[in-house]
């Protein structure tokens, strides 16, 4: 799992658009604002769903600050998924750096 800022995976998304993004925070933040074209996976529901995740893909673990999503992608590692990137600062500071627009959230 590598460390990504929220520049570098807007890079990786406009110039990789098979890169899957994958939202691992509650329904009702990914219902307040997300990643376009994210895919959502509740961190709870990441166990059951590790069959739906692709050896030849690269995936970027987002959430609301970068720690459930580290979580994640750690556990992801664990269980013999490659090709993952955890967005640091998540959505908080992609809001910042790249996207104004999305909605902040405490």
């Amino acid at each position: 799992m590598q460390e990504k800022t929220p520049l570098e995976v807007k890079e990786m998304i406009d110039s990789d658009p098979t890169v899957k993004i994958i939202d691992v925070r509650e329904q009702w933040e990914f219902d307040k604002c997300h990643i376009e074209n994210s895919t959502h996976i509740p961190m709870g529901k990441i166990p059951d769903s590790i069959n739906h995740f692709e050896d030849s893909c690269e995936y970027v673990i987002v959430c609301h600050h970068g720690i459930r999503s580290r979580t994640v992608a750690l556990y992801l590692e664990k269980n013999g998924i490659d090709n993952l990137y955890n967005l640091t600062g998540g959505l908080d500071k992609w809001s910042d750096d790249v996207d104004p627009d999305l909605v902040k959230y405490k």
